[in-house]
């Protein structure tokens, strides 16, 4: 597989895996033991690595969410709470979701070793939040808290990289969220009211903007060659796997 293959093979993967901890039920307690709404708790935590900035900032950093939707979960998170402290809640939550479910994952120590090596070799220029999470430490050593950090910095560092083709396309955020899988309902929960745009003429734009995405991101796999790229692929869809069959033999878990 080449770079790019291997960026548009694990990007579905790596999206889904790195927003898995985000959906837990204990991951959402957390926000009401910091006194703050989920929502506030999933802005102010992805965007909390960026300090003490204005909502203006975040939301041109986050990009795909709505300015007046980021506005209200920032600035509400604030008047409770300074914003890192949330980042900091956020990265133990994720780090103690994957201790819980990816420490006992067959060949885990592996994944950790592909994805950090991937993540070490990313590009973070033009992607300040990735940047910003990088830089911070992975406040546990165990394997599956690794994976679980990593998983979600990839997930950062393939968003970053879809917003800045989004944007060399000539597509607006709110253009490339309603033209995605998810549609108008896509729109609604990242904060966009309606009247929204025609989608039609949008699509070519949106598969020409996941094709730089790929570019974009492939000199982070490049780093792996082809084999281990490769083999990358292949233990993240057996992750997915694994999680999926723990959820059907634990359903309340």
């Amino acid at each position: 597989m080449t770079p790019e293959q291997i960026a548009a093979a694990s990007k579905p993967l790596v999206l889904e895996l790195g927003d898995a901890f985000g959906r837990c039920p204990v991951t959402l307690r957390r926000a009401r033991l910091l006194g703050i709404s989920g929502w506030a708790f999933y802005v102010a935590g992805r965007a909390g690595a960026l300090g003490d900035v204005r909502a203006e900032t975040v939301a041109a950093t986050l990009g795909f969410l709505a300015p007046d939707a980021v506005a209200d979960g920032w600035d509400g998170a604030a008047r409770t709470v300074r914003p890192s402290e949330v980042a900091a809640a956020m990265l133990a939550e994720c780090c103690r979701w994957g201790s819980q479910h990816l420490d006992d994952l067959p060949r885990v120590d592996r994944l950790v070793g592909l994805l950090e090596r991937a993540v070490h070799a990313a590009d973070g220029s033009g992607m300040p939040l990735f940047a910003a999470w990088r830089a911070i430490p992975v406040p546990h050593r165990a394997a599956g808290a690794r994976a679980a950090a990593a998983l979600r910095l990839l997930r950062e560092y393939f968003t970053g990289a879809y917003l800045l083709a989004v944007r060399a396309g000539g597509m607006t955020p709110l253009e490339a969220v309603l033209s995605g899988p998810e549609g108008e309902a896509g729109a609604m929960a990242c904060g966009w009211p309606p009247p929204y745009p025609a989608v039609g003429p949008l699509v070519r734009r949106r598969l020409w903007a996941e094709a730089v995405t790929h570019r974009l991101a492939a000199p982070a796999f490049a780093a792996l060659g082809p084999v281990d790229g490769t083999e990358l692929v292949e233990l993240l869809a057996a992750t997915r796997a694994h999680l999926g069959a723990v959820a059907r033999a634990h359903p309340a878990a």
